[in-house]
């Protein structure tokens, strides 16, 4: 079965809390796993950018829910596509806790086609690669990872 992915970022609403969002992705995780989604979530305080994966129908159902999210608005989709295989395997949805100059960095690196920069001989330079590289990097360091369900 062909796997699809979407990443965007978005502006965060106003007053958006640290347990208000420990809430929202745990709803999401919880959506995400009915659906066969998985994925990760960076927020700064005011940007979210998110990547999530999947089969056709569970990340079609996935983005109609965040299209319809009260917590965020003025959603800019990075890119949409099919991957070779599931990035974030084991979750069903998870946030970092990111500066925003990360989010800016990523938001403005090459999404193009997710896995252009994925061939094992190239060194990482695709903005999928920084997000592989900055979840790799934290969970190795027990940097604030907050889980959803």
């Amino acid at each position: 079965m062909p796997l699809r992915a979407i990443a965007y970022v978005s502006e965060a609403s106003a007053g958006l809390s640290s347990s208000a969002l420990d809430a929202l992705v745990e709803d999401a995780a919880r959506f995400n796993t009915v659906a066969g989604v998985t994925g990760v979530l960076l927020f700064d305080g005011q940007r979210f950018l998110q990547y999530f994966e999947g089969p056709e129908d569970g990340v079609a159902a996935v983005h109609e829910r965040i299209l319809q999210a009260r917590s965020h608005a003025a959603i800019t989709e990075l890119s949409r596509g099919r991957v070779p295989r599931r990035f974030f395997p084991y979750w069903g949805m998870r946030w970092l806790d990111v500066d925003a100059a990360l989010i800016r960095q990523l938001a403005d690196g090459d999404w193009d086609g997710f896995a252009q920069g994925l061939a094992q001989d190239r060194a990482a330079d695709s903005a999928l690669d920084q997000l592989l590289e900055l979840v790799t990097g934290r969970m190795g360091t027990n940097g604030p990872v907050h889980a959803g369900a």
